[in-house]
């Protein structure tokens, strides 16, 4: 049965069905994707009525940013390619992505200092990059579609969080010490994010 979470927002009723992914980890998260899927991720053993509880706790989060991603969708580009041309052209992206990101690692490296272990390149729905606690860098294959700036950039965030695993003042320091303009590259993101589509 799908889980749905209704929502009453200006007026208007909204049922947002949403995934629970229940796992090791210790803290509680939701993601939206592009296609306004909601993702609940959460410890294992979280009962039905905590999960209601996080839903009613977040829902004025839920609702602007599933508003937001619902209008970030009348701007996507609309594609030509059938599926065995898209399909073609991400796997020549996905290679070319394999060798490009690790390049760019190991020259932002000199800068940011911190040791990762190994970089996977995916196609992740709500993220552009993560570093994992034991040194995975993971990033995003549509960033070959982003302007070389703002790819750099998740390249250097990511490489930061090797040394402060947090968003603290710390870390933004340490962006901004090899990227001074990450404020305009995460704003490029946020705004043309869901345009990076084949």
């Amino acid at each position: 049965m799908e889980n749905v979470y209704r929502i009453k927002y200006q007026s208007r009723l909204y049922d947002l069905p949403y995934t629970i992914i229940q796992s090791r980890r210790r803290t509680c998260g939701i993601s939206i994707g592009a296609d306004g899927e909601l993702t609940l991720r959460v410890p294992l053993g979280t009962s039905n009525r905590e999960i209601q509880h996080i839903l009613l706790e977040k829902q004025h989060w839920i609702i602007t940013h599933y508003l937001e991603v619902m209008e970030q969708a009348k701007t996507r580009p609309v594609s030509d390619l059938n599926e065995t041309q898209r399909s073609a052209l991400e796997k020549r992206y996905l290679e070319a992505a394999r060798e490009y990101f690790p390049r760019r690692a190991a020259y932002f490296q000199t800068f940011t200092g911190g040791v990762y272990h190994r970089i996977t390149i995916r196609d992740q729905k709500t993220r552009w990059g993560s570093c994992s606690a034991k040194g995975t860098l993971s990033f995003n294959w549509r960033l070959m579609l982003a302007p070389p700036a703002v790819l750099d950039y998740v390249v250097v965030h990511e490489l930061c969080h090797l040394t402060h695993m947090d968003h603290s003042p710390a870390f933004w320091q340490a962006v901004a010490a090899v990227c001074p303009d990450y404020r305009i590259h995460r704003k490029w993101l946020k705004e043309h994010g869901h345009e990076l589509v084949l």
